[in-house]
């Protein structure tokens, strides 16, 4: 029982954008155009002893540290975690000890 209760944690990773200093919203409303500066940014994740222990985690304010100077928002964010191929074959060659992921973070940044 343990084991699944382990193993039903493993690689979760909750996402905090209240640290960036600037309001963020994950949607607009229908039909509403944002005017702004798209960005679209990878930043790599890493796990231990397949997925249990969180070794590094992504960093949405450093990730996005210099296209936030003199912005006022960010709008329509999207976060997306995935493993590349890459990622598996690194989770291969280690037996699961560790386990890495790509988070791609996508959104526009508005300058008021």
């Amino acid at each position: 029982m343990l084991a699944v209760l382990l193993g039903a944690t493993a690689c979760v990773q909750s996402f905090d954008a209240t640290s960036l200093g600037v309001p963020v919203s994950m949607g607009i409303a229908a039909g509403e155009q944002v005017q702004g500066t798209p960005f679209k940014t990878n930043v790599g994740m890493l796990h231990g002893f397949f997925g249990l222990i969180t070794l590094s985690r992504p960093n949405l304010r450093k990730a996005l540290a210099t296209q936030l100077v003199g912005a006022n928002e960010v709008a329509q964010l999207r976060i997306k975690s995935r493993s590349r191929w890459s990622d598996v074959l690194l989770t291969i060659l280690t037996a699961g000890l560790l386990v890495p992921r790509t988070v791609t973070y996508e959104g526009v940044i508005i300058d008021r």
